[in-house]
């Protein structure tokens, strides 16, 4: 018989899927990576967002710092002492004050007032106090009138790398300008520098946070797409399997049919060229034992002539009702009944072989259309298969039910089973395990069954045996 490789069978419907199956997945990761860089472009434009506001938002808290200072300590202090000198306590307490109740409420951490000589003579830290040179560039571009803002961020390597550092600070350096109406120039003037120090680690953690809320949200809602995904794929690659597995039986039983119809023709057509022959030379053996029995009755060559063509011609008849099965003569049939008549007329050998028969038969079977004659002898082989299984005092239990559409029966005999090996070719034409035999009687059974539009099912028994299964429909057109 013709093998046809699976791997030849299921490309065709294999091969594309895996490509959709591959361009989903891949379409996936893709979708999945976009909507992450997407989330951090995002995250990167609002922190963007977050620091010009920050910005804007100490540039006009300095400028009103500016405005208050000059109003209500510089002015003040240049109209009574004639100059600033921060150094007397009268001066800064004023100084402190008019800063303190300025800010008191917009969380600022630290406050330096550089003078003209970038010198520091007013702090939040006293410490600070008269630290020269400390203002670097931003100090020379606010005494040339412009207002600059930095961020500084502190943190480990990966907490900057991915944009949430530990602390973030906004530092602004403005001019402290000598407003117009106080000028005797009419100009404004810069008469010193303030920088304004505020904690802004809060609003980076909170814009942190929203980004982890919207890679968590994309990660969640990609994760669930993906496990649907994965179910949708794995339900179409065991439909596609299970349909090549099924192309392929489907193809090797076709295989086996036309190989088994070849040996069929054959096998009919030697067979009935022996037959005719065979039956000569049985009855002339037949012939050869009467005249024998005068001159020799001791020869036992016409028995062993007759024994053997007798066995030849059960061997042929085999062949045929293999090779050619018969059609069912269908009429009503009792299973119950047919069962009872093979162990009527095995019931000698039962004896002689010290066999248990225990019969389990569900009332009000109903009949079903067959052939009496051809289940009986699809019985009989079944049984004598159990029987060879069997060793002293065995056991064989038969089972009969019925459901709405098929009468079943079981034969389960305490042999020690069938091994796996056996089990795979058990249907094989010609293959048997006995000393003698033609290999077909199980042939001869699953077609007898098959004509009769039924199923038939061998399996090893629990916790030993074998098990024979037969489904037959109890109402079939044909």
């Amino acid at each position: 018989m013709k093998n046809i490789p699976k791997k030849e069978s299921s490309p065709q419907g294999v091969r594309p899927f895996v490509l959709v199956k591959a361009f989903t997945f891949s379409s996936l990761i893709v979708m999945l990576a976009a909507t992450i860089v997407i989330a951090a472009l995002n995250a990167h434009w609002v922190r963007n967002i977050l620091l010009e506001k920050n910005k804007e938002y100490n540039s006009l808290l300095v400028e009103n710092l500016s405005h208050q200072i000059f109003l209500r300590f510089v002015a003040p202090v240049v109209y009574q002492h004639g100059e600033i000198k921060l150094r007397e306590n009268a001066q800064h307490m004023l100084l402190d004050t008019v800063v303190k109740s300025t800010l008191h409420s917009f969380h600022v951490e630290m406050v330096n007032i550089y003078g003209t000589d970038n010198i520091i003579g007013y702090s939040f830290d006293e410490d600070q106090i008269g630290k020269e040179n400390a203002g670097g560039v931003h100090y020379e571009k606010a005494m040339k009138n412009q207002a600059t803002s930095k961020l500084i961020q502190k943190g480990s390597f990966l907490e900057l790398m991915f944009w949430f550092p530990k602390e973030t600070k906004i530092i602004t350096f403005a001019p402290l300008i000598q407003e117009v109406e106080f000028s005797r120039s009419g100009e404004q003037m810069v008469i010193g520098v303030i920088e304004v120090i505020r904690d802004i680690s809060d609003d980076y953690q909170d814009v942190f946070r929203l980004q982890g809320l919207i890679v968590a949200t994309i990660s969640i809602i990609m994760g669930i797409l993906f496990l649907i995904l994965r179910f949708v794929v794995k339900h179409g690659e065991k439909i596609i399997e299970r349909r090549a597995e099924e192309r392929l039986k489907l193809e090797e039983k076709l295989g086996r049919a036309e190989h088994l119809s070849a040996i069929g023709g054959m096998t009919a057509g030697v067979s009935h060229e022996i037959r005719n022959p065979l039956g000569i030379i049985k009855s002339s053996a037949q012939l050869l034992k009467k005249k024998m029995a005068k001159l020799d009755p001791d020869s036992k060559i016409p028995d062993i002539i007759v024994e053997e063509s007798t066995r030849l011609n059960h061997i042929i008849t085999d062949f045929l009702d293999f090779a050619k099965p018969k059609v069912p003569d269908l009429r009503p049939c009792a299973m119950d009944e047919v069962i009872e008549k093979n162990l009527i007329f095995l019931a000698s050998h039962i004896e002689d072989a010290k066999i248990h028969i225990k019969t389990e038969y569900q009332e009000n079977i109903p009949e079903i259309m067959a052939d009496t004659a051809m289940l009986y002898q699809s019985f009989l082989n079944i049984l004598l298969n159990a029987f060879h299984a069997l060793k002293e005092n065995g056991t064989i239990t038969i089972s009969t039910w019925s459901d709405s559409v098929f009468v079943h029966i079981c034969f389960t005999d305490t042999g020690d089973g069938i091994s796996e090996d056996v089990l795979k070719k058990i249907w094989t034409p010609f293959f048997t395990t006995k000393d003698t035999g033609t290999g077909l009687g199980l042939g001869i059974v699953k077609n007898i069954i098959e004509a009769h539009k039924g199923q038939i099912h061998i399996s090893n028994a629990k916790p030993f045996g074998t098990k024979v299964e037969i489904t037959l429909p109890i109402q079939e057109s044909y």
